[in-house]
């Protein structure tokens, strides 16, 4: 799905928590003050299973991404209030390291090479395609997080997390939304412990009240669909996978 844009309609929007938290793979920072364009994209991501924070502006860009911990930024870089770019060199120099695909009209060889060079690690042109977007993300966000491949085996399981699929030998287990989001967190982290305020991140964005027992709920399904073993606790302080 190509998507194209037009100028009109800016708005708040992460502000008005229009878009609020959702089950995810992964969370999506999206800044972008096209609102119709930001709409469409939101709405894909989300669909994909990826949890997206909106942001119009560089301020709120730069609000969002100081307090969130995001798996990947996508950042326009003709904002109202400022410049993409500036924003990115700001967060580069303060040591964030996050993966940012640049997503703008600006198409010139000197805009591509300005924003690498600024730190970005990709750089597509509107109007792009949303399939490949996602793919994208799923790329930096695999390197970021030191899995150079996307299938993971844990005994008899193989997973591939660029699909979100688990199969058992040869019989594929289905997961939930939510359910993959917590598996994907604990692999991401694999022989690390996460703790229950850390899975809950990874299963919601902003502005959503979390069920107080989420993260147990969902350890627990997994278990009974992955097998013991493959989800340890480290008592009081959170679950890992070994």
């Amino acid at each position: 799905m190509r998507v194209a844009y037009s100028a009109g309609g800016r708005s708040n929007l992460l502000a008005s928590g229009r878009f609020g938290r959702y089950p995810k793979d992964m969370r999506v920072l999206l800044v972008e003050d096209t609102a119709d364009l930001a709409r469409t994209v939101c709405d894909y991501l989300r669909g994909h299973g990826h949890a997206v924070d909106l942001a119009a502006t560089v301020e709120e860009a730069r609000d969002a991404w100081a307090v969130a911990d995001y798996a990947c930024v996508i950042l326009d870089l003709g904002l109202p209030d400022g410049s993409g770019l500036e924003l990115l060199r700001a967060r580069r120099r303060a040591g964030d390291r996050t993966p940012v695909i640049i997503a703008t009209a600006f198409d010139q060889i000197t805009d591509r090479i300005a924003g690498l060079d600024a730190g970005a690690d990709d750089y597509v042109t509107k109007p792009f395609d949303l399939g490949e977007l996602v793919a994208r993300l799923r790329a930096h966000a695999r390197r970021a997080g030191g899995l150079p491949s996307s299938t993971v085996e844990i005994g008899p399981l193989r997973i591939n997390r660029a699909s979100a699929t688990v199969r058992r030998d040869d019989t594929e287990i289905r997961l939930t939304s939510r359910e993959w989001s917590v598996l994907d967190a604990l692999l991401a982290a694999r022989g690390r412990v996460l703790s229950k305020p850390a899975l809950e991140e990874a299963l919601y964005a902003f502005d959503d009240t979390v069920e107080g027992n989420a993260v147990e709920v969902y350890v627990s399904r997994l278990r009974a669909k992955l097998g013991a073993g493959v989800i340890e606790t480290r008592r009081g302080l959170g679950y890992f996978i070994p």
